[in-house]
């Protein structure tokens, strides 16, 4: 089994940024990619980007390109979203996974964090 904790979220003005982290946990070996994806209230999940364990590879969604970057720091075990220039609309919970390799479709990751929540105040 894989656990993963997510952490950074709050509460933030628009146009302002957060560093969300995802902490993983025991059968690390197995984690091939880790993705971002969130939820706002009454929508449906959907994908953020997304950053192979051991390559180079990353997939982000239109709408956070150019804003978000993710990155990952194997010694820690934890991958990052870092989120520029954030709007209202992005209030969501942030949830992070783990899967077998890149992609944007949430049935490509098989474990799940918890959550974080981030709101974006305008």
């Amino acid at each position: 089994q894989v656990q993963l904790v997510e952490s950074g979220g709050g509460l933030v003005q628009a146009g302002g940024s957060l560093r969300l982290s995802c902490a993983a946990s025991g059968r690390t070996f197995s984690i091939h990619a880790v993705g971002w994806f969130r939820q706002a209230p009454g929508k449906e999940r959907e994908f953020v980007a997304a950053i192979g364990w051991s390559d180079s590879i990353t997939s982000y969604a239109d709408s956070v390109k150019g804003r978000f970057t993710i990155s990952r720091d194997n010694a820690k075990n934890t991958v990052y979203l870092h989120m520029n220039s954030l709007k209202p609309e992005e209030t969501a919970v942030y949830y992070c996974a783990a899967g077998r390799l890149v992609a944007k479709a949430a049935t490509t990751y098989n474990y799940w964090g918890q959550g974080t929540q981030v709101t974006v105040s305008s």
